[in-house]
């Protein structure tokens, strides 16, 4: 009797600490698992097909560099109580406000049509014509945020998260070799063939969709508009360190689906490769379309709020979601405006979007260092701060990051003007 009773006394401790988890995460998990945007599934998906298992270690050690990054974000959120945009405004002055402003308006606008590219490209699988799937989802995405509570569009968000988890059972339907994922896939090493311009676009392609600057300003102003308390913020790195290790498990899975099945076969984008794979295994097909096109929606919905939330602190807005449409006209208008012009270029007739969806993620981690520093500076003003302040491993793991990403840049620049460099 007694041991029954330590049981269930264990038992309520845990689910009260699960349920209290589920109450205060979000934008952790929403972030990172809309990190796998379409974009995203579409880097991982060839990355399988080309190096097969070989990369997946790789791809393990992003999972410390995303978590070290966006949890920066959550304390300066829950203790500024300023967004990412109002903060860099605040702390650096109105010229660098500026630059960080316009970079992140551009580059969003871009990787927004790169969602609408991987959504539409998903829909025509099941015979959807892109300009219905375009009013479709703008539709769904304006009524999701105009609701008038914050609450509730995060966990209307949290539920498309669960979708992205359908490429696990994809994974399995396709049978793989468990001995050779293990020995190709999670021993430190150069993939055949060596190093090359290949590999190192395919490398930065993936650093460039698992850490983005949206994703800064986006946490940040989530954290803000939640009401996240200086008391929680250890729930928020808790949140946003398994929102880092499910966004690089579903990658994982999505390198082992076509590493298994389409190795050696060149994958321009998820919804060709979708295609392919309905061939051989019908269900791992489908079951990708959907991940992609849940992908793009996740990226879309986070993209476009993150540049409605970033005008509205410069610019002095209402820009929170628990404001109702009247309450907030600009932050709503520009938010779907943002969804309707980014629409309108997938159904421009021969538009470039092979070339905008390969643009955007070169762009991104190019853009990236600048975002950091930032960030790092903000965080380690003691004023500002207090006990939140940078710790000294924390600047050392971040200024590693920052360092690591401008020698990466710098060497893809120079590939790219010297493309025999790596042969």
């Amino acid at each position: 009797m007694f041991k029954l009773s330590n049981i269930y006394y264990e038992f309520r401790r845990i689910w009260k600490a699960i349920s209290l988890f589920f109450i205060i995460s979000g934008p952790g998990l929403v972030v990172m698992i809309a990190d796998n945007d379409a974009g995203g599934i579409t880097t991982y998906a060839a990355t399988g097909a080309k190096y097969g298992y070989h990369l997946i270690w790789f791809l393990l050690l992003l999972i410390p560099v995303a978590y070290y990054v966006q949890e920066m974000t959550v304390r300066l959120g829950a203790v500024t109580k300023r967004g990412h945009g109002e903060a860099i405004f605040a702390g650096f002055g109105a010229f660098w406000g500026w630059f960080s402003l316009i970079d992140l308006l551009f580059v969003n606008w871009l990787t927004l049509v790169t969602e609408f590219i991987g959504m539409t490209s998903a829909l025509r699988i099941f015979g959807i014509p892109p300009w219905l799937t375009v009013i479709v989802i703008c539709i769904v995405m304006l009524i999701m945020v105009v609701q008038g509570r914050y609450w509730t569009w995060e966990k209307l968000a949290i539920l498309f998260c669960f979708v992205n988890l359908i490429y696990i059972p994809g994974a399995f339907i396709v049978n793989p070799s468990v001995h050779d994922i293990i020995h190709d896939g999670f021993m430190p090493h150069m993939p055949p063939g060596g190093f090359t311009n290949d590999l190192f676009f395919f490398i930065m392609a993936n650093i460039g969709t698992t850490i983005a600057p949206w994703m800064l300003f986006f946490q940040q102003s989530a954290v803000v508009d939640k009401g996240t308390k200086e008391k929680e913020i250890p729930w928020g790195k808790v949140d946003t360190f398994v929102g880092s290790i499910v966004t690089v498990v579903v990658a994982i899975f999505i390198v082992i689906v076509t590493g298994t099945i389409l190795l050696g076969v060149n994958v321009d984008d998820a919804a060709q490769a979708s295609l392919m794979l309905m061939k051989t295994h019908k269900y791992a097909g489908v079951f990708m379309a959907i991940g992609l096109f849940d992908a793009g929606f996740l990226g879309a919905v986070c993209i476009s709020l993150a540049s409605s939330w970033a005008l509205g602190e410069v610019f002095g807005w209402a820009h929170s979601l628990n404001n109702k449409v009247r309450e907030a006209p600009w932050f709503y208008g520009f938010y779907f405006v943002s969804l309707i012009t980014a629409g309108c270029v997938v159904l421009i007739p021969k538009a470039p979007l092979v070339l905008i969806t390969l643009f955007v993620q070169v762009v991104a981690v190019t853009l990236l260092p600048a975002a950091l520093v930032f960030l790092i500076l903000l965080l380690n003003n003691k004023k500002t701060m207090g006990e939140y302040t940078n710790s000294l491993w924390q600047n050392i793991v971040t200024c590693t990051i920052v360092v690591l990403i401008v020698i990466l840049s710098t060497l893809y620049g120079m590939s790219a003007l010297f493309p025999d460099m790596f042969k």
